[in-house]
């Protein structure tokens, strides 16, 4: 049955919405006829160095969020002079926030640290413990070790930005439920919108999951360059993983020249 113009239109639009929440794979196939099921995606990953690894096997089915926040839409070009006061226009509008449980036993609201004018983002899951007490992303031992893959690619930490798929620790630092992401995710998306960043690497399953709106495993995902919320988006694993499993630093390494070579990067200067 063909729709009307303006039916499509306003579906068009509704769908549109719905992805900026988060929300993909509308239409599922084992539907049974007349019905539509809607999804979201989900993954699993640890951002604390000393959890237990249970990375990039779980089988649990998401459910569909029974509420999600109603944001007004982020112009989609900022002037760089803009760039600090619209991110910090976000964080306002965040606000003591409650949208989700998490905030039952977080300490701080982990929003996001860098250059609101980088060439270069990094999106990682969660905060963790350090994290949490810190208000800033990436600063417990998986942070350090961000930092020296941020200088080996010839940067400052100061010269990228840093964020997280969701802004509140989760308890235990387990995976973020689907509602929790799903809370979070039009925050980070506008934050993307605003630094306009040219390449984004995400840090493990969950991470890329949520940016790429589909859930594959990471070594489907790795390797290659991906398109996300206008930008390049690079697959990697995350900090906390590598400190479990050193010998992926070689394999990550080879994730982040990708992201050198779209940048334009030499890494840093040898002394003479």
């Amino acid at each position: 049955m063909a729709l009307s113009p303006e039916t499509e239109q306003a579906v068009r639009a509704r769908i549109a919405y719905f992805r900026d929440l988060g929300i993909f794979d509308f239409y599922r196939r084992d539907c049974p006829p007349g019905e539509t099921a809607i999804a979201t995606v989900t993954d699993t990953e640890e951002n604390d160095a000393a959890a237990p690894a249970t990375y990039f096997d779980s089988e649990t089915t998401p459910q569909m969020p029974s509420s999600l926040p109603l944001i007004a839409e982020t112009p989609k070009a900022v002037a760089p002079k803009d760039r600090a006061a619209a991110l910090q226009a976000i964080r306002e509008e965040i606000g003591p926030c409650t949208r989700c449980a998490l905030s039952a036993a977080r300490h701080s609201i982990v929003f996001g640290d860098g250059d609101p004018n980088a060439r270069l983002m990094f999106v990682g899951e969660g905060p963790g413990a350090d994290e949490d007490a810190q208000g800033l992303p990436f600063v417990g031992r998986a942070g350090q070790l961000l930092n020296n893959m941020i200088v080996a690619m010839g940067l400052r930490r100061d010269q990228a930005y840093i964020a997280n798929i969701v802004k509140c620790r989760p308890p235990q630092n387990r995976v973020p439920e689907p509602q929790e992401a799903n809370t979070c995710l039009p925050f980070l998306f506008r934050q993307i919108e605003v630094i306009q960043p040219e390449v984004i690497v995400a840090l493990g399953s969950t991470a890329a999951t949520y940016l790429l709106g589909a859930r594959s495993p990471l070594a489907a995902l790795r390797g290659r360059i991906h398109n996300a919320r206008g930008a390049k988006l690079i697959v990697t694993y995350h900090p906390a993983y590598l400190l479990r499993d050193p010998r992926q630093k070689k394999e990550a390494w080879a994730d982040l020249q990708l992201a050198m070579a779209e940048l334009g990067l030499k890494g840093p200067a040898k002394s003479q």
